[in-house]
């Protein structure tokens, strides 16, 4: 290890950063990116500290200007730093957000968000997209009302991003919804009267369970195995107590993993075709899967009520769902219900989805997700014992069931005392709550800070709960 000479005056240097370099750690452009990364996270640079500038510290160093050009075009690359013009480069403050987390010192993967990816370039071109929405809406998007199933335009970029799973959707079948959650909540409502029941499955997203219980409707949770929903035992609920609706979440099933096959799906739809049940199928993760089993609305369109929600697949701040209805009546149903309940959805964050849907961003970001996930996904895969574990390459949760004699609700208080939040299958259940929690891969900042919070779960599930207790 060497230490690269420093500038002579205060002048030369501005910021007095010097990196510590190793002599074999290839590339000297490199070498000096990962001495600044190294330094940000000791905190010797602090967020929004001024650098040298380039010719400055290519002089003091006594390297060539190109090599710190390169450098810090490399760290700008890593979202380590932020050139400011006409004022220098900076190190990259951190958002609000961030800081908050770090404040917090909780890793709360209770929350199932899509993992952050490294990519300052599609950073910033999601941000362009929204400043190009001026040019194109103009005030109209900020002070006008749109109808409630969205304009023709929002629906028809809707139609595009669905075509790879629900090809040749006609536009008029197809809403703009505010959020996946907007949209269950419309059309539950016009499904089923205060007192009826729809069925879900047993383990189901606890988002519907608050809806239902909002519209005061009833829920039966229908019974799964290794491959979802058993078509015996909704079958038999059919004919006891006469559902309106099946709702379900096929694919990554939310918070089991599962995936329903083929021969599955088919035989849900012949039996809720049989005794006149609607489906409610909540695609939220239907686009992450690079091959994914066709949808229950490809081949039942007059039954199902297909909700693909933007939170999981592109963004969650964008509260946008694209809702595909049976029919025309329907349609104007579900428009009433959303006028009623919501209003529309947001005309700004609907036309920043068409705008990232017709640039290709969208398929971008979709694309960035699914490598990060696949990444995350190897990393749990690693460090979680596989016995005890639920998950999907391409998805980013895993349900991970306990062995005695932890129980749920001890295993989660220990995680949170030890700075990392999940969430138990109490959230979930609507029968008796399997031993088992859900960790969202997603929440984690960074491939690091998920590998230390998933190390902690092993390690607590490797010895009693009695060793971990420190009650005196």
């Amino acid at each position: 290890m060497y230490t690269l000479p420093k500038a002579k005056t205060a002048a030369a240097v501005e910021a007095a950063w010097s990196p510590t370099i190793d002599e074999a750690s290839g590339p000297l452009y490199l070498a000096i990116a990962d001495a600044l990364s190294a330094d940000v996270l000791s905190g010797r640079l602090s967020h929004g500290a001024r650098l040298p500038p380039q010719r400055a510290l290519a002089a003091a160093l006594g390297i060539d200007f190109t090599t710190v050009s390169r450098a810090y075009a490399e760290a700008t690359r890593r979202g380590l730093v932020e050139g400011r013009v006409g004022r220098g480069t900076y190190v990259r403050a951190r958002r609000r957000a961030e800081a908050a987390s770090a404040a917090s010192g909780l890793v709360d993967m209770s929350m199932n968000l899509p993992p952050r990816f490294d990519d300052p370039q599609l950073v910033a071109r999601m941000w362009d997209g929204l400043s190009s929405l001026e040019a194109e809406g103009g005030l109209d998007l900020l002070l006008r009302y749109q109808e409630a199933g969205g304009t023709s335009h929002d629906r028809s970029a809707g139609a595009h991003w669905m075509s790879p799973r629900l090809p040749d959707v006609a536009v008029e079948r197809i809403l703009v919804c505010p959020g996946a959650q907007g949209a269950l909540l419309a059309v539950a409502g016009i499904l089923a009267a205060p007192g009826e029941t729809i069925c879900t499955e047993a383990l189901t997203y606890p988002g519907f369970r608050s809806l239902a219980a909002h519209l005061r409707i009833q829920v039966a949770g229908v019974p799964a195995d290794a491959d979802g929903i058993r078509p015996d035992a909704f079958e038999a609920i059919c004919k006891d107590r006469r559902p309106k609706a099946l709702y379900c979440t096929p694919t990554l099933q939310n918070p089991t993993t599962t995936t329903l096959p083929l021969s599955r799906r088919e035989a849900l739809v012949s039996i809720a075709r049989h005794h006149d049940v609607k489906i409610i199928e909540d695609d939220a993760y239907g686009a992450l899967p690079s091959r994914s089993v066709s949808p229950l609305a490809a081949f039942a369109p007059d039954l199902v009520y297909h909700v693909a929600g933007l939170a999981k697949c592109i963004a969650p701040a964008l509260r946008i769902a694209y809702l595909v209805v049976p029919d025309a009546r329907a349609a104007a149903r579900v428009a009433g219900a959303i006028r009623a309940t919501a209003g529309m959805a947001s005309p700004l964050t609907a036309a920043l989805a068409t705008e990232w849907i017709e640039n290709g961003t969208a398929a971008a970001i979709l694309a960035a997700i699914r490598r990060e996930a696949r990444v995350r996904q190897s990393i749990a895969a690693k460090i979680l014992p596989p016995a005890l574990t639920r998950a999907d390459p391409e998805g980013f949760h895993v349900w991970l069931q306990l062995a005695e004699p932890w129980t749920r609700g001890e295993f989660a208080a220990h995680l949170r005392s030890a700075g990392v939040g999940v969430v138990g299958s109490d959230a979930f259940a609507l029968v008796s709550p399997p031993e088992a929690v859900r960790l969202g891969l997603g929440a984690a900042a960074s491939r690091a800070e998920l590998e230390r919070s998933l190390q902690i779960a092993a390690d607590l599930l490797a010895q009693p709960p009695a060793m971990s207790s420190m009650v005196v």
